[in-house]
């Protein structure tokens, strides 16, 4: 490797608050119109079932607007699968435990709309400096650098990435990379749905070095391996984070554990709304009535709503699903069964009895390391985190591990992430773990290749019966807890436009690429294919 191509130094400048970017782009999706309120007259209520971002965005957008709101989840605490939970550590310091690191990238347009209900300018959340990526070859790629508005990014990220060189670009198919120029959506799905992550990165030549770095971390996102990703949804992944937006690809993270820092907020402005919270409350069944509305019954009671929002993770629909059978009908029912989750994925989070070298990053996405996907270093930027190392000297690190493979035993797992940091940041070696929390899910939806006509739309069959989630298809550019936030909204709006009532306006990045030369290419690519 030549000098110029050497990787840079870990060294991560200090966090700076979060800013509200916002691509001059970006596709303003206008509310169904309507009144500004549901009539006091003409009362309704919504049963919202499911209490992370899914079915908060849907709560949010009706109580907000009269509807009479009750919101049922089945854990003791609200934010899905970014909720957190208190803990007490061996030495007797109370913690909060969560399901590990989440970005709040900036083109998160729909969740950031969520969150400032409570934080107007998003003060809780804090920048990371720089989103990097190493490769257990030594290779280190950053984005720090890279600028922001396509074609800019790409060229930029190739010409500063030790991971291109001159001697790769004659493998380069360039005619089967052409889809990546203009992602529509649902025509992506049209195109690339047929094709795993990895065949198609093996179709456009790739080298493996930037294909770790520049695209399997993309994939993995998704808590899945990349042989058995839909190529659509990575191709998405990459118009919304790197082609498709200017907003970049470095992020924010909450400066507080997320009940602090997102949720309780949230649970109070719903209460003053009028929305009632049953936390710790599990639905057994619902129920078509013979006046269009459903009942709702947990193991206590049943209740009659004239509409519900089902914003459940891929288990918890089938299973609920299965339990209500006279819900829509045979042919949506079956569609919900088929429904796939990932494999499973493990969080470490480990208290260090000495801290990790100040030049180590906040966020490392990591490849090569044998099942290690990412390391953060949570006193960077949390404050519960940062008052425990300052007053212990020790460290708060997490460890994560997607799609690890089902029969692998869940104590050599754990033992192998740990061996692996020694391996990336050696004087973890000498430290002693004063304390492990290791939360081991398979709760996230797979999306399966040729899986997108099967996916579960935010209508359903009964006009009373909306879906939300991240599992559920939009036809929108957005992934993750965009997507869940997204649909939230989207299903709120659903109810709301059949009772007269104005929705949620809603953001998204571009539907297209971005400029017209390479719109055209593509298309004529897609021709000859």
């Amino acid at each position: 490797m030549s000098p110029q191509r050497r990787p840079r130094p870990e060294t991560p400048p200090s966090p700076k608050p979060a800013r509200r970017g916002r691509d001059r782009r970006a596709r303003v999706l206008p509310a169904p119109p309507g009144a500004p309120r549901l009539p006091a007259a003409r009362p309704r209520t919504v049963a919202v079932v499911g209490g992370g971002i899914a079915g908060l965005a849907a709560a949010t957008a009706l109580a907000e607007r009269g509807v009479a709101v009750t919101l049922y989840e089945r854990e003791p605490q609200l934010g899905g699968r970014v909720a957190g939970w208190p803990t007490v550590l061996a030495d007797g310091t109370g913690a909060t435990m969560s399901r590990g690191f989440h970005a709040f990238f900036r083109q998160y347009y729909n969740l950031r709309g969520l969150l400032r209900r409570t934080d107007p300018g998003l003060h809780r959340l804090t920048a990371l400096p720089d989103y990097p990526l190493r490769h257990s070859s030594g290779l280190y790629d950053s984005f720090r650098r890279v600028p922001r508005t396509p074609p800019l990014s790409a060229l930029g990220f190739a010409a500063l990435s030790p991971s291109f060189g001159l001697r790769d670009l004659p493998g380069i198919h360039p005619l089967a990379a052409l889809p990546l120029l203009d992602v529509r959506v649902p025509d992506v799905y049209d195109r690339l749905d047929g094709t795993s992550a990895h065949d198609f990165l093996d179709a456009v030549g790739f080298p493996p070095r930037a294909r770790h770095l520049a695209f399997e971390v993309f994939s993995r996102s998704f808590f899945a391996d990349p042989r058995e990703l839909s190529a659509a949804e990575m191709a998405l992944m990459f118009h919304i984070y790197f082609l498709g937006s200017s907003e970049g690809l470095l992020f924010d993270v909450p400066n507080a554990p997320y009940p602090t820092a997102l949720w309780d907020p949230l649970a109070r402005y719903l209460r003053g709304h009028g929305a009632g919270l049953r936390t710790g409350t599990a639905v057994e069944a619902v129920t078509p009535t013979p006046d269009g509305g459903h009942t709702v019954a947990d193991a206590h009671d049943e209740e009659r709503y004239d509409a519900v929002v089902l914003a459940l993770d891929t288990g918890g629909l089938r299973d609920l699903v299965a339990r209500s059978e006279r819900l829509a009908d045979g042919a949506w029912r079956e569609r919900i069964a088929r429904l796939r989750t990932a494999p499973p994925f493990l969080v470490s989070r480990l208290w260090l009895d000495r801290p990790v070298a100040p030049e180590r990053p906040g966020f490392l996405g990591t490849s090569g390391y044998d099942g290690l996907d990412n390391v953060s270093v949570l006193e960077r930027w949390e404050d519960e985190a940062a008052r425990w190392a300052r007053r212990t000297g020790g460290s708060v690190v997490e460890l994560h591990a997607y799609a690890v493979p089902a029969d692998r035993s869940r104590v050599v797992v754990q033992k192998e992430l740990l061996d692996r940091l020694h391996r990336i940041w050696p004087e973890t070696r000498a430290a002693s773990v004063v304390d492990a929390r290791h939360e081991w899910r398979a709760d996230c939806p797979l999306f399966p290749v040729g899986g997108h006509p099967d996916r579960p739309t935010v209508r359903t069959p009964h006009p009373g019966l909306v879906l939300a989630g991240d599992l559920v298809r939009a036809d929108l550019p957005v992934a993750l807890m965009e997507r869940a936030a997204t649909t939230g909204f989207l299903a709120a709006n659903r109810l709301l436009r059949r009772w007269g009532v104005r929705g949620q306006t809603l953001w998204a990045v571009p539907d297209r690429g971005r400029h017209a030369p390479l719109r055209a290419l593509a298309g004529w690519a897609a021709r000859r294919g």
